[in-house]
């Protein structure tokens, strides 16, 4: 006879009764949570919205002064580099493997906590510094060897500027944990605002160009990339300034040194699993680089790429980074602390990846669906009109590279809080082993697509790419996580925002084709695309409104003030 036979009606009773606290802790519990990851997302969107409209300030200011041509394509190939390193180690796999590690010996042993962040950041220092040494060694040797040609003529400026900029390499990444450990300590504010200080340097240092202080557009160049690195050094500065108080640097001792090595074991899994936007980028930036660093032709064949490509490419990409930077990683950067810390309690942690991945989608799914049909007047408000900027064949070419680029921000928004998800179990093979594959795809995809639709073709393989990673880490997370990220009542959510999205779309859409005035002038485009975007928004929430999806009221939620354990430490400075 088992146990549940032998229970007394008095023992039910106490049972219903001890429960009902239980139960009442537990909504408690989630309240708390659910509120945290509200006010965490809003504290990191916001902040990173105004980060990122300086960031489209100083791109629209350096498209007016470089124009579409091969000095923008050389420039942004020096600005790309040291950024990839820092989303590759700094933001992305280095902070994925540490954080959780960090996050849990803060709760159970502070003292072991800080030695870790000392190590973690010494390792860090040591590790890019020395890297950035050997790639500069290189960079210089190359550009002694590799001789002027005037039909290649920025490929020696492009060395140039990689070389000028790659210090930012360390900097940038050392910023990046600091902002990690701030993260884990609920203070979500500053690290989302140091990218800001960047932005302002390398406006305030291209205002040289247009003050006519400097009347040399490669000169003008050259500065503005001085003066990124040395706004690097003050991010640190920032950052440190922010930590004050809250990590004391100590010396590590062994039990800080076990931790350090699970770290680094977790790490280089990390590198591929987290980083395969930053790696099929690295890619497209070689490839779109083709025609300025080796000339028109690949194994015998005329390429479809040219001198503008990498420019037109880069500075396009920018654009589909708005909203994935914003609001996309702003939802995968707010729940991963929160994961990290509910990855022992089953229930609260798929609790807070499904709503996570509902937020993302929330928010991902209409900025897809919103820059595909807005992007001509998009393209020509941000980058073009007037006597500077994209010409009309810059314009085209970018509006189909925008295209291609769309649908890759609601993919990659879940893809980063579904991968946060495996590291948070400490699960980081299977991520990177879907990277692996993810990564081999986009380069089959980009040497595919660029023979038929140039450079867009680079776009639509990122988008590709990230639609079947999405659907790599769904299918595998019941048996690898543990956890079914999808139940009924989220697949519903899914298929209400996507109806949400099509009412949108049809307005917008509507909006275009009826518009009374015409587009011709920088005037007419900004006036039309303003009113495309608040017809969309407009519709998209008031659709939501009327179908009472929870995600706008989730947004709106309030962190919860006074509460004890995880909540008191979300402070959000």
């Amino acid at each position: 006879m088992d146990d549940a036979s032998n229970q007394s009606p008095q023992g039910d009773a106490a049972a219903t009764t001890a429960s009902a606290p239980d139960s009442a802790s537990a909504a408690a519990d989630a309240h708390h949570v659910n509120g945290m990851l509200a006010a965490a997302v809003r504290v990191v969107s916001g902040l990173t919205l105004f980060s990122r409209v300086a960031g489209l300030l100083r791109d629209i200011v350096m498209v007016r002064m470089l124009a579409d041509g091969g000095l923008a394509s050389a420039f942004r190939a020096g600005y790309t580099l040291p950024n990839l390193f820092r989303r590759l180690f700094g933001e992305g796999a280095l902070s994925a493997a540490f954080l959780p590690e960090y996050a849990q010996l803060r709760r159970d042993n502070p003292e072991t906590a800080h030695e870790l962040a000392t190590i973690t950041l010494k390792l860090l220092t040591l590790a890019t510094g020395a890297l950035t040494l050997l790639i500069e060694a290189v960079l210089v040797i190359v550009w002694i060897m590799v001789p002027d040609d005037p039909a290649h003529e920025w490929r020696s400026s492009s060395f140039k500027m990689m070389i000028i900029m790659l210090p930012m390499m360390p900097m940038v990444c050392i910023t990046a944990i600091l902002g990690g450990v701030l993260q884990a300590h609920g203070k979500f504010g500053p690290p989302a605002a140091a990218p800001i200080i960047l932005n302002l340097f390398q406006i305030a240092a291209s205002m040289a160009y247009f003050l006519g202080w400097m009347t040399d557009k490669l000169l003008a160049a050259y500065f503005v990339a001085a003066a990124a690195v040395l706004a690097s050094v003050v991010q640190i500065v920032w950052s440190l300034w922010a930590l004050h108080g809250c990590v004391v640097w100590s010396r590590a001792g062994e039990e800080a040194i076990r931790h350090g090595r699970r770290v680094f074991k977790r790490f280089v899994p990390a590198v591929l699993g987290l980083g395969t936007l930053q790696l099929n980028t690295m890619m497209d930036q070689f490839i779109a680089m083709w025609p300025v660093w080796f000339g028109g032709t690949f194994l015998g064949y005329t390429v479809t790429l040219d001198e503008k490509s990498n420019g037109i490419l880069s500075y396009t990409q920018q654009l589909y980074q708005f909203p994935l930077g914003v609001f996309g990683l702003a939802v995968a950067t707010a729940v991963f602390p929160l994961l990290s810390r509910a990855s022992d309690n089953a229930a609260e942690f798929v609790s807070v990846l499904r709503r996570g991945l509902r937020l993302s989608f929330f928010i991902g799914l209409p900025a897809s669906v919103g820059l595909i049909l807005v992007r001509h007047d998009l393209i020509y408000v941000v980058y073009s009109g007037g006597k500077s900027g994209y010409t009309a064949d810059g314009v085209e070419r970018a509006a189909a590279v925008l295209t291609g680029f769309s649908p890759g921000v609601w993919a990659y928004s879940l893809n980063h809080v579904l991968t946060r998800a495996f590291y948070a179990k400490h699960n980081t093979r299977t991520p990177m082993r879907i990277a692996m594959v993810m990564v081999l795809l986009n380069l089959t995809l980009n040497l595919t697509l660029i023979w038929y639709v140039r450079e867009a073709g680079l776009a639509w393989a990122t988008a590709c790419s990230a639609l079947a990673q999405t659907i790599a880490l769904v299918a595998l997370s019941p048996k690898r996580l543990g956890v079914r990220p999808f139940d009924a009542p989220t697949l519903w959510a899914f298929v209400r925002m996507t109806g949400c999205a099509a009412l949108m779309a049809g307005s917008v859409w509507a909006c275009a084709h009826f518009w009374p005035l015409p587009a011709t002038s920088w005037r007419g485009h900004a006036i039309k695309l303003f009113v495309s975007v608040v017809v969309g928004a407009v519709s998209y929430v008031g659709a939501a409104l009327l179908l009472r999806s929870p995600e706008v009221r989730w947004l709106m939620q309030r962190a919860p003030k006074g509460a004890g354990g995880a909540a008191a430490d979300m402070s959000f400075d």
